[in-house]
């Protein structure tokens, strides 16, 4: 080729390389969601390398983004992960215009990036695992690679080219022409719906993989409980805009874990396993065992550690289950006071979440729960059907673990849970909170009377008083609500006879034991954030 047929080749302009990496990524991605839907939802490769993420980011980074976006830090996590992808898909586009080959071995990496999150993620069911992965980097790379093609200028062949008038129709370059215009604009089509279409298999296959969970959920008929809740007194909720229902509705409960994937467990399949030191007579129980069993029904309220002062990290709900304590005793546990051998009771999740929780606090005759039912239907799969642990009194991270499988009996000493290996404390009883619902921070009420008021909680002891403070002034009692049980949350109200002008409100409780909420500033790590709830507001 001479110099001057060099020069007159027309190359393809590299937004279109950056275009073929991005549809190739595309590719990559729904193909490996579609075999994942086949193999197993959590294999997926943005889940996987999520959940291998979120495993190896600093504790403090996780408080943050659950402070930041509570329930949605998952979904920032996912789209933050899609981001990268899609920068490094058009990054191999556009070396794919110069380096085929070296483009398409870009992809292939990712997939072995995938392959390798999946298969050491703590719920690994092996080597299958790493079928989405590898499948859809696979398919990756060889749609970048044919693009990459379709962009390459055709290099010229003396005295072989047909001219214009013979050749044959379709056939709309010429070596030496440039780049296949109309191939590239085909397989970029054709790529396209393929990709779309193996994205809607995968989200069917994926939702086909439930449908016998579901099934099992809708089927469960909760027997009356052997001990009900008593009724709620009337008074416990106040009439007030603004404040937390007493009772948590379902969908408005917290949740904060881990799991990028909801887990959904059938319930006819579940067994739950008790073993470890101390344990006499291991067990294996059915969800069926469960529901022949005395149930209890008990009003507990729930706090996550994440929860700074004045959160939203808190609930109340009425949950019905059977005794932990009544378990282990059949199975021959003992309580340390009482000699037992162990001190840790191990809770293992169906997605690898492991949950330490003192045998002390579960066996001291508090209402500690496996969980069938909440506010009176059975679990909602967000928040751990078929069964999961409640534990009235401790943090969820050292008590409430979901989609429950195993109880292992062991001591602190020996192992150290999920949480612990991350810097969170071994025990992490609940700290007595305040929280001021409304007025709203930055209100803008009305000078007058304008009614504070909101919620207090010290699980497993209870609340003794609420008090609240006007800017600098002295600290006066609040009006509280009747008491459901002291492990519940208590609201409470206060009239404040507003003056025009800027305050702060500030208020704290004090719990049964006479305890008085700190003052003291505390990070939510390393077992419970600390200090008094304020809101500034201005009256008008």
């Amino acid at each position: 080729m001479t110099e001057n047929e060099t020069k007159n080749q027309k190359k393809a302009p590299l937004p279109l390389g950056a275009l073929s990496g991005v549809l190739a990524g595309f590719a990559a991605l729904t193909v490996a969601e579609a075999v994942a839907g086949a193999v197993r939802p959590q294999a997926g490769p943005v889940v996987a390398v999520g959940g291998a993420a979120i495993d190896r980011t600093p504790a403090a980074v996780k408080d943050w983004a659950i402070r930041h976006f509570g329930s949605d830090d998952k979904l920032v996590l996912q789209l933050g992960i899609l981001a990268v992808l899609a920068l490094f898909a058009l990054a191999l586009g556009a070396l794919a215009l110069r380096f085929r080959r070296t483009g398409a071995a870009g992809v292939l990496l990712f997939g072995v990036v995938g392959a390798v999150a999946a298969t050491g993620r703590p719920d690994s069911t092996g080597l299958t695992d790493a079928l989405p992965s590898v499948t859809g980097a696979a398919a990756g790379a060889v749609l970048l690679y044919v693009l990459a093609g379709r962009l390459a200028p055709r290099a010229a062949e003396p005295n072989t080219s047909p001219s214009r008038e013979d050749r044959e129709p379709g056939e709309d370059r010429e070596p030496g022409e440039g780049w296949d215009r109309r191939g590239f604009v085909i397989a970029a089509g054709a790529a396209a719906v393929a990709s779309a279409g193996a994205g809607l298999l995968g989200r069917s296959l994926s939702s086909a993989g439930g449908r016998d969970a579901v099934a099992s959920r809708r089927n469960v008929v909760l027997p009356a409980p052997g001990s009900p809740a008593r009724a709620v007194p009337r008074g416990t909720g106040l009439r007030i805009p603004g404040v937390s229902p007493f009772v948590t509705p379902n969908g408005d409960f917290y949740r904060v874990d881990t799991a990028l994937v909801v887990p959904k467990v059938d319930a006819t399949s579940w067994r739950l396993r008790i073993h470890g030191a101390g344990v006499v007579r291991p067990v294996t129980l059915s969800f069926d065992d469960l529901l022949r069993r005395k149930l209890v029904e008990r009003d507990i309220t729930l706090t996550c550690v994440s929860n700074e002062v004045g959160g939203p990290y808190v609930g109340n709900a009425r949950w019905i289950g059977v005794r932990l304590a009544d378990l282990l005793a059949e199975c021959g546990v003992e309580a340390p006071s009482k000699g037992g051998p162990a001190d840790q009771l191990v809770a293992r999740s169906v997605d690898g979440m492991t949950i330490g929780s003192p045998v002390e606090d579960v066996m001291d005759g508090r209402d500690a729960l496996l969980a069938l039912g909440m506010n009176g239907e059975p679990l909602p799969f967000e928040h751990g059907f078929p069964v999961r642990m409640v534990v009235p009194g401790l943090y969820g991270y050292v008590s409430a673990c979901k989609w429950i499988k195993d109880i292992e009996l062991t001591t602190f000493d020996a192992y150290d849970p999920y949480w612990v290996r991350r810097g969170w404390a071994r025990r992490a009883p609940v700290k007595t909170q305040c929280r001021i619902d409304t007025p709203r921070p930055f209100a803008r009420p009305r000078a007058g009377t304008v009614m504070v008021a909101g919620v207090a909680w010290a699980q497993h002891r209870g609340i003794d008083r609420v008090e609240v403070r006007v800017d600098d002034g002295p600290w006066q009692e609040a009006r509280l609500a009747a008491e459901d049980t002291r492990d519940t949350w208590r609201q409470w109200s206060f009239a404040w006879q507003a003056t025009k002008g800027g305050h702060t409100l500030t208020a704290r409780a004090t719990d049964r034991t006479g305890a008085v909420q700190t003052e003291k500033r505390a990070r939510t790590i390393p077992d419970g954030a600390g200090g008094w709830h304020s809101v500034v507001v201005t009256a008008d």
